[in-house]
Order: structure tokens, then sequence, then C-alpha cells
């Protein structure tokens, strides 16, 4: 018995890495899994069938089902016809694993508009796209009485929620997924569809274009060696955990899942306020900085001087 006995799952971005993981844990979880991939390189170029189709002929070999799909998730008719082969050749959906992406690093003062519109494509385009065509379905059947329990996990990364130099694209886009993310949660619960995300880790040819030194190996390469906490599969049980009946009351949240550690994201939320002395009033510039600096700072430090 599995967590998601009797389950159909999608899994973008399944060729390689983190997706590749996350599809090979659901299916062994006991989901049938459509595994999507275009099989392009980790810069968005050229198509391939071979990756999905070696990881459903891997999920297949070890018994379980699995179809392959190479749709770009981030063409309107490919998220569409995704989500409908996933109800023609299985019967139905329960599960949407968004992880398809790309990088093109640069600098802001030397990224091109392309590498800009080609990573925010495929991750938060991507995962709209997607999300859109699934919701209604879900919706659809939720209408017709068939009420859906149905989940959406998204990818986001520490580079859109903390930052990170050189990936003004790749992170706004995962901060985008994030707020994407909580949306799909409030808009879907009357449907039956709940939506969590979760930033993983390890070594995958995204984190390879970071790192010369970089040993890239497929989770089913490490599979029943010694704990690797570089282990692309690493965080598939959390996303598996998510996508299961055990997780219903769990929706809206962003969860960082590297190595063995999970972390609960604690998302944008209001901190100190400061109002002008007496009664309300609109402030003048000139007041804001020491009130900001005394109750906000907790510093009355002037900071750093500029000029001579």
């Amino acid at each position: 018995m599995g967590l998601l006995d009797g389950k159909v799952a999608i899994v973008t971005g399944a060729g390689h890495g983190i997706g590749r993981g996350e599809a090979l844990e659901l299916a062994r979880q006991g989901a049938k899994v459509v595994v999507n991939d275009v099989g392009g390189s980790v810069h968005g170029e050229g198509e391939d069938k071979l990756p999905a189709e070696e990881v459903a002929e891997i999920i297949r070999s070890r018994g379980g089902e699995a179809t392959p799909n190479d749709d770009d998730v981030a063409d309107w008719a490919g998220a569409s016809a995704l989500v409908r082969q996933a109800v023609d050749e299985f019967g139905r959906l329960d599960i949407l694993v968004n992880n398809a992406g790309i990088v093109r690093d640069g600098m802001i003062f030397s990224m091109t508009e392309d590498a800009f519109d080609a990573v925010v494509r495929v991750h938060l385009k991507g995962t709209f796209a997607t999300t859109h065509h699934a919701s209604v379905y879900w919706r659809e059947e939720s209408k017709a009485g068939r009420q859906p329990r149905a989940a959406i996990v998204n990818t986001v990364s520490s580079a859109g929620l903390q930052g990170n130099v050189g990936q003004a694209n790749y992170g706004a886009a995962k901060a985008g997924i994030a707020a994407l993310t909580v949306i799909s949660s409030l808009e879907l619960s009357r449907y039956g569809v709940r939506a969590n995300a979760v930033a993983p880790g390890g070594m995958t040819r995204i984190t390879a274009t970071l790192r010369k030194d970089a040993e890239v190996r497929e989770p089913d390469q490490l599979d029943g060696g010694e704990y690797d906490p570089m282990n692309p599969a690493n965080s598939a049980p959390m996303v598996a955990w998510l996508a299961s009946d055990d997780a219903l009351h769990v929706t809206g949240q962003v969860f960082r899942a590297v190595g063995h550690r999970i972390t609960h994201y604690v998302p944008w939320s209001l901190g100190p306020t400061i109002e002008p002395k007496g009664k309300p009033a609109r402030w003048e510039p000139e007041d804001i900085g020491p009130a900001v600096n005394a109750h906000v700072f907790r510093s009355r430090a002037p900071g750093l001087q500029m000029g001579g």
C-alpha cells in the first residue's frame, strides 16, 4: 500500500533531476504518472522524447504505470494536451507537480530580454498554464458532483524567496510561483484542490551550471546507496506527502526540502508599524527616517554617509 494508491499524477520536467526523482517516488507510492519533459537542454534549447520515455520505462519496469509526454508546458495548447492525456489514458487527474524549468543566468545589467523572457516563460507561465487547464478539469468534476481530492505541488527556490546574485529572471519567476501557489489555494479550495510549493535541492543540471566540479547523477543512479545529501530525489518524499490525502489539511504553504531537512517558509508578513506622533496625519518625509531607524531598525545610527 502506498500513500498515492489509485491516484493519477502529472510531473512536469520529469526527465532529469528533481522532477525525475518526484516521478519515481510518486509511482513508488502507487500513483499512475504522466512523465512530462520536452527534452531540451538546461538552457531550454532543443527537444528530445527520450528523457520522458526513459523515466516512464523505469517506472513500468518497477511494476508501476506511466506514460511519457513531451508537450511544452508553457505553450497553452501543449499544457491543455498534457492534462487531457492524463484523463484520457488513466481516467482522471488527481495530482499536478510543476517542476519544468531552465536557467539563463546573468547580471541585471548584462541579461538580455530573451534570457529574461525565456526563463519566466518556462517557470512561471508553464506553471500557470498547467494549473489553469487542470483547474478547469477539477472545477468541471466538482460541478458534476464528483468532488476532487486534488493537489498541486509547485517548485520554487531560495533564489526567489531569499534572492541570488545573477538570477533575476529565475528568482523573479520562482517568487511569482510562490504567490501563484497561495492564490491557487484560495481560488481552488471550493473545488477540492489544494496547492503548496516546495523549494528543493540537490546536484542537478541546473545546480551544475553554478559549480565547475559538479558531478550530476540521476536519482535512480543513486538508489540503494548510502544517504547522499545532494541526491535530487531527497525532496521527493515531501512532494509525495503533500500530494497525498494525509495532507488534506495543508494548503497555501511553502516548504524548503533540502537533504534531510524540511523547513516551513514564513511568507511576507507585516512587521513593526510606525505612526506620526499625536493625531493621525500625513507624514513629512524628513520625519520618516528617525522614526524608522528608532522603531523599525531599532537603531539611531546614521548609516552610510555618502559624499564629502
